[in-house]
């Protein structure tokens, strides 16, 4: 199958998700962030939203800076210790984007996951409409594993696999590791004289993993066998992904230059990834049918809207997959609600501007967006 459209190109992205880990934002030293880096990082943001780009950063480094602030010794912290760090960290550590992106006037919103936010259904949806809005508000999310309350049963262990994670919960076209290598080689370049560079993977197949390492730093989670994971984890959503050497200035005008990078390139965008995913891979627990002017909408390509609704068959909480069926009950797409069936039922054969007059509120204007919706 033909590789991604956008191929090696970052300014062809449309929602990038950008990773900065620990060892390029931290001076472990003094537990005082990199202005300088962070400042050219800003940069670099600012350029690719002139761009029409959108942008989302996955931010390691709370706990590197908090534990200094807190008097921490130097080695490894327990739990509760790291629990602490990350609190302190992170008021700093936000402050710190927000001062060199509002320079350039961008907001910066933070937001804070756990494992389970990404495995919980209605968590999955409650925090990828959160990004969603606050992309479309115009503002950078700002995110980073929610340390504070996380325990060793529920963290990701790492932000390479977090912000794979995250790319894939908001259809991103594009995941940016920023590292302090430039990308996969056969076996680590540092140890390894005879270490080739593989500049495009297509696959994550059993040699490319076996080049995978335990690189890292002593303030830092990742290395490569984490980058390889957040891979698979990209390609099976659609999403391309680069690892490229972080510790440059403006690293991301360095990938645009043509500087060495690794690129995993997915066989499908991310919008027809999804649209698999719901066809194939997601097991319905009710139904919507529809009269005949909603149903000639659909196959135009237009959302749901609750106006098309004659009847709802089932009980499902908001952001559950449902069949959508015609008059006569025979199934012509699936899709995931943005509502649950009691709200359904209650704005069904309404307008969408009735929704918020009839429940108090309004979560989106459709029944099934058209991007949450594949014909069957």
């Amino acid at each position: 199958m033909t590789p991604h459209r956008t191929g090696t190109d970052l300014a062809a992205g449309k929602r990038v998700v950008i990773k900065i880990g620990s060892a390029l934002l931290v001076d472990e030293a003094r537990g005082t962030v990199h202005r300088q880096w962070l400042e050219a990082l800003a940069e670099d943001v600012a350029a690719a939203r002139e761009r029409g780009q959108e942008v989302v950063l996955v931010s390691s480094g709370a706990i590197a800076v908090g534990r200094r602030h807190l008097n921490f010794p130097t080695g490894s912290l327990s739990l509760e210790q790291k629990q602490a760090a990350a609190a302190a960290g992170m008021v700093r550590l936000v402050h710190a984007y927000q001062e060199v992106l509002g320079h350039y006037g961008i907001t910066v919103a933070q937001v804070l996951l756990t494992l389970d936010d990404s495995e919980n259904r209605r968590r999955y949806i409650n925090a990828r409409n959160t990004l969603d809005t606050l992309i479309e508000a115009g503002a950078v999310p700002l995110i980073n594993e929610n340390d504070t309350v996380a325990t060793d049963e529920i963290r990701f262990g790492d932000n390479d696999r977090l912000a794979a994670r995250v790319s894939a919960m908001i259809s991103a076209d594009t995941l940016v590791l920023l590292s302090d290598i430039d990308g996969l080689y056969t076996a680590d370049p540092t140890r390894d004289p005879n270490a080739t560079f593989i500049p495009e993977v297509h696959e994550i197949t059993p040699e490319i993993e076996a080049m995978g390492g335990k690189a890292g730093t002593d303030h830092g989670s990742g290395g490569m066998v984490t980058k390889l994971a957040a891979a698979r984890i990209c390609l099976g959503a659609g999403c391309r992904m680069v690892i490229a050497r972080g510790n440059v200035s403006n690293p991301l005008k360095a990938i645009l230059d043509g500087a060495p990078c690794t690129w995993f390139l997915p066989s499908a965008s991310p919008g027809a990834s999804r649209k698999q995913w719901i066809r194939g891979s997601l097991k319905t627990v009710g139904s919507l049918r529809l009269d005949a002017g909603a149903l000639k909408a659909l196959h135009s390509g237009r959302s749901l809207l609750p106006a098309g609704v004659t009847a709802i068959e089932g009980k499902f909480p908001p952001g559950s997959a449902v069949a959508v069926l015609d008059a006569d009950g025979n199934e012509v797409a699936r899709g995931i609600s943005a509502y649950s069936s009691d709200e359904a039922r209650k704005i069904m054969g309404r307008k969408s501007s009735d929704i918020e007059t009839i429940l108090g509120y309004r979560r989106k204007d459709e029944l099934i967006h058209r991007d949450d919706l594949v014909l069957t």
